[in-house]
Parts: structure tokens; sequence; C-alpha cells
């Protein structure tokens, strides 16, 4: 009896591991998490103030259904200021996170069978986002000597008549990988020529360590167009749990994904708008310390990765994962189905370090850390790793 729309889609490997260490934890287990992508910071006070403030102000009515009209004020002017993309108010709406605005931009300008390029490796959700509206989600098997990078070319090969959106994220979960303004305009200049439309995902764009970030919509104002930016409040203000994600589209694209809100969601917590105004207003400070923070960490744990037998990695230019190269193990480890789900879960269950198979993100021999969490549980969690795996390697000779 229920839908068959839940055939088509799988849960969340991410969440899922994050409920299993939970659990254990409850439990009295302890477990190392470098699974969750949630930043270990806490939301900066002089954002929270301003929530607090709206609550004492009794700002808890229905208001506008594209979000409350200071903070997307406030959005335009750090598009305009930091990713050099000039936006009006009524080109942004504000989503219940990042999610829920990658959604919204799905039901808005797909229909059924529509097809959607989704280079691998990819966020877990974007494939199972796009079976859920009744699109045709198509990998795009990308090269790790490129960093797992879209290019142009490889990007041509795939595009068909029923090609409507191509999926990009930058910086990348879970690579880490960084476009370069070269490499995004060969890309948009394919899609302009195809009438493609690109779901630029810059929900890490604030963690980026080269000072090279480029976001697609400033390429161009014809790239503007046909380009829906998502962005949030969760990775760079550490707003993981209060839901605040937004788009910037054109006008059009912007009405259609109001009107679909307007009936399944109405609009977003309004204390998690006025916290999000009062970080972009006021925090930049502390989100630029944050991101020192990462910075350091990911010079800490890949030097530590260096030093390790049987893998490499991507050396990640944002975002605060790790995503590492296991195939000389997968080689030698025995695994029914999956290589790196056996592989976490055995890892999990003998070492108590949680960690994310990279089948979640299409590819296999891989697993993804994350260093959102403090050093000595990353360092940790490295000498398990490594010790899990000279003992497989180990026992094979």
């Amino acid at each position: 009896m229920l839908s068959k729309r839940l055939d088509k889609i799988s849960p969340s490997c991410t969440i899922g591991i994050s409920s299993k260490v939970k659990e254990m934890k409850k439990s009295g287990v302890d477990v190392i998490n470098l699974s969750i992508g949630e930043p270990d910071f806490n939301v900066p006070r002089e954002a929270i103030e301003c929530g607090i403030k709206s609550l004492n102000e009794n700002c808890t009515k229905y208001d506008l259904v594209p979000g409350i009209t200071i903070l997307r004020e406030e959005i335009c002017k750090k598009l305009l200021l930091e990713n050099n993309c000039k936006y009006s108010i009524d080109e942004i709406v504000l989503a219940s996170g990042a999610k829920d605005a990658i959604t919204n931009t799905l039901l808005a300008v797909t229909d059924p069978g529509d097809e959607i390029l989704i280079p691998k490796p990819y966020w877990v959700s974007y494939w199972e986002m796009t079976k859920l509206v009744n699109a045709t989600p198509v990998a795009i098997e990308t090269n790790k000597n490129n960093d797992f990078k879209l290019t142009a070319d490889l990007l041509r090969k795939y595009i068909t008549d029923k090609t409507k959106l191509l999926i990009l994220n930058n910086p990348s979960n879970p690579t880490g990988s960084v476009y370069t303004k070269e490499e995004l305009s060969e890309i948009v200049n394919v899609c302009l020529e195809k009438n493609i439309y690109i779901l630029a995902d810059e929900i890490y764009e604030r963690i980026c360590y080269n000072n090279e970030f480029v976001s697609v919509a400033s390429l161009g104002n014809n790239v503007k167009d046909i380009t829906i930016t998502v962005n949030g409040f969760a990775k760079s203000a550490a707003m993981t749990g209060l839901r605040l994600g937004y788009t910037a589209s054109n006008k059009k694209i912007a009405q259609g994904m109001s009107s679909i809100q307007g009936h399944l969601v109405s609009h977003p917590s309004l204390t998690a708008q006025y916290i999000g105004y009062g970080a972009l207003k006021y925090c930049k400070e502390d989100i630029d310390n944050m991101v020192k923070t990462y910075k350091k960490r990911r010079d800490l744990i890949t030097s530590r990765l260096n030093k390790m037998k049987y893998v490499d990695y991507i050396y990640p230019n944002g975002a605060f994962y790790v995503f590492i190269d296991l195939s000389q193990v997968a080689k030698k480890y025995k695994y029914n189905k999956s290589f790196s789900i056996e592989f976490c879960d055995e890892f999990l269950s003998k070492y108590k370090v949680a960690i994310v198979p990279g089948q979640a993100f299409g590819i296999d021999e891989y697993v993804r850390i994350s260093y959102a969490c403090s050093e000595n549980e990353f360092i940790e969690g490295l000498n398990r790793l490594e010790e899990f795996i000279l003992k497989i390697m180990d026992n094979c000779n």
C-alpha cells in the first residue's frame, strides 16, 4: 500500500552511520566519529543573540515565504561582496536547509524522465533526491588523475536530448577538490551551448584554503541566468541543526521555488533566519577563525596520511573531508558485495571508529574521513585505521 517511490530510494548512509554511533555511545561504547560532516564549533554568539532578540520581540508569526527581507538583503550583499554576483532580494529563496533548497530546485526545473548529470564521486543525497522527483540520475565517471573534477570534454559525452540539469558541487564533498575559474568557464560554456541548467552547490565555499574560490554565477549574466546557486549556514556558521539554506537564481525560477515552498513548508523557522542574519552581518571573523582551524587540521591529517602504507588520497583544497583511496587494500580484503561498506562496518565494530564507505558516493574502493572534529580524535582514528590496514595486508602476505 506504500508509494512505489520508496522502492527507488535508499536511506542516507551518513545519517545511518551517525545514528549507529549515537546508539553505541548511548550503550557506553567509546566511539571516534569521523563520519559526520558537522562542524565541532558552536554557532557564533552574536548570531545567537539575534535569534534571542527576535524571540523577545515575538517574531514568531507567519512571514514571507521566500524569507525575511533583512536576511535576503544581507545575502544579496554577501553574494555581491564575496562572490561577485549581483542579485535582488526577489531572486533569493530561503529554505529549511540546503537539502530543502536542492529539492525545491529539482521540483521547479525538472519533469519526470528528465536526466540530471551527477559527477562521481557525489554527495550521497543527490542521487536519491533526483529519483524522488521522478527524474533520472546519470553518473559521470570522472578521473582520479584530475582530482575527480568534471571537464568540458567529459561533460559532452554524457549529454543527451533528455539532459536538463548538471549538479556541480564546489568545493566537493567528498573529495575537497576546488575548481579553477578556467575549469568552470569551459564547463559552463557547454551548458550554455546545450541549454542545460546548472545547480551550483556551493555550501562549502567559505571553507576554501587556496583563496581562489569562484562562484559559477559570477562568470557572466548569461551563465547566471541558467545557474541556481545553493548555499546555506550549516557548514560556515555551524548551524547544522537550525536547518537554514538558500538559493540564488533568476526571478522566474525563484518564483517557482517560492510557490512550491509555499505549499510544502511555508518558510523556514524565523528564529533560524534571524540567527542566520546575525551570522552574515556580525560574525565574519568567527567564520574566518573556523576556516583557519580547518586548514590547520587539513595539513595535519594529510601529513599523517603521507606516512601510511597502502593508501592514497585526494588532496583537499576545500571543505573538511579527505577521500582516501584504499584500492590496494581492496585487492586483499575478503568481502561479499561492497568492499567499502564491509570494510567500514568491520572497522567500526572492531576498532570503534566511524568513517563513511565510498560506495555512498558512488566509488567503492574509497572511504571518507571528516576532520570537523578535534585533532586528537582524527589522529587516533588514523592510527587505528593504519593498524587495521596493516593487519589486513600482513594476513595476506
